[in-house]
């Protein structure tokens, strides 16, 4: 549609897509599910940020990487220290994961299977 061709794999715009992709998501099942739940972001002024957060107590980072390691996880940790959450970080990782302060780290297409189960947000 925006005449660009092919976006290619890894570069900026792909992650760019990528999150706007399982955001328009989340924001399709919030309204389709009649759960109508909040969808707003996070940020602080010395720049840690979540993408999605979900209702009040779900947050949601969105990475195009396939491979999620510490650094990337900086904002939701930012986060679980003033909130209390339940953390995901949406990625290419190859298989789900959890690390040590239980954050779990999903395949897209395993959240957004959960997340249309209602098992990310639930009924």
């Amino acid at each position: 549609m925006t005449g660009r061709g092919r976006v290619k794999e890894g570069s900026e715009l792909f992650g760019r897509v990528f999150e706007h992709f399982i955001t328009l998501e989340v924001l399709a099942h919030s309204s389709y599910s009649q759960l109508d739940y909040p969808v707003s972001f996070w940020r602080t002024a010395s720049q840690f940020e979540v993408d999605l957060i979900l209702g009040s107590d779900i947050a949601v980072e969105i990475k195009s990487s396939d491979r999620v390691t510490d650094k990337h996880l900086k904002g939701l940790r930012a986060f679980k220290e003033e909130h209390s959450c339940r953390c995901f970080f949406v990625s290419r990782d190859p298989k789900p994961r959890k690390t040590h302060d239980n954050i779990l780290i999903l395949p897209w297409r395993a959240f957004l299977e959960r997340l249309w189960a209602n098992e990310i947000v639930g009924a």
